[in-house]
């Protein structure tokens, strides 16, 4: 009666020691006397005690951020850049077989890829085309990790850290750059004042009328303001036909 006991003891220590539940977001590796079965799960299966072996990955998203690194630009400016890198595992036996850590080696290659990438990049680039670079660095990435069954999904840029001397010769240069645009749009309106009124002139040219009406116009402007002395130009062609009366009054006095 005491063995049948202490085998139904270890029969169900055994039985214990075999069953494995994996979650819905991980899987077990299974390796049977050193060789790779497969990955299983998510569930409950049974092992073989002693001769198999599990090993859990995870398939959810992870992420870690790249420290900051010092960087000298393409056009020889040193900055310091920092990332964050979003992956994943898509294949849970090469993340075991393939790479002894791989978060541990995703984080050293992604760590190298930013100097890379950074480096060949000039600053102009670096803080206007951001989405450019963080595409770069996700594709190489993603190449270099593919054989370890490693999906990168986001690498982001977060923060560039610059000089404090070359931000001030930035802000230097922002500022001329202001100034220069001021001076283009006043030349340019100007440019487009002197054809208006070259066109304008070209018009009462035409039509000298138009310059007795543009008189009265302008002293019904003025008159809308306060009372106020005006000294209003005569038109010429009145001049001239008072001149043509008092010549014809001379010729008349001479006969």
């Amino acid at each position: 009666m005491g063995v049948i006991i202490f085998l139904a003891i270890v029969v169900i220590i055994i039985l214990l020691a075999s069953i494995r539940v994996v979650t819905e977001y991980e899987r077990g590796v299974i390796f049977r006397l050193g060789r790779l079965i497969g990955a299983k799960g998510p569930g409950l299966f049974f092992l073989i005690p002693i001769v198999d072996r599990m090993v859990k990955v995870s398939l959810r998203t992870m992420n870690f951020d790249v420290q900051p690194q010092e960087v000298i630009t393409k056009d020889n400016v040193p900055v310091k850049v920092n990332a964050v890198v979003y992956f994943r595992v898509i294949d849970p036996a090469k993340s075991v077989v393939e790479v002894e850590n791989y978060r541990f080696a995703t984080l050293q290659i992604a760590q190298t890829t930013l100097r890379g990438v950074v480096g060949e990049a000039e600053l102009d680039e670096l803080l206007s085309e951001r989405e450019k670079l963080n595409a770069r660095l996700q594709t190489i990435i993603d190449e270099q990790t593919d054989p370890w069954g490693i999906k990168v999904s986001t690498v982001e840029i977060k923060e560039i850290e610059i000089p404090d001397s070359m931000k001030r010769a930035m802000a230097r240069q922002a500022e001329v750059e202001r100034e220069r645009r001021a001076k283009v749009i006043n030349a340019q309106g100007e440019y487009q004042a002197a054809e208006k009124l070259s066109q304008a002139a070209q018009i009462l040219g035409k039509y000298p009328q138009a310059i007795q009406l543009r008189y009265l116009q302008t002293l019904s402007e003025i008159a809308t303001e306060q009372n106020s002395t005006i000294v209003f130009p005569l038109p010429i062609d009145i001049l001239r036909a008072f001149g043509n009366l008092i010549s014809q009054g001379k010729t008349t006095k001479g006969e």
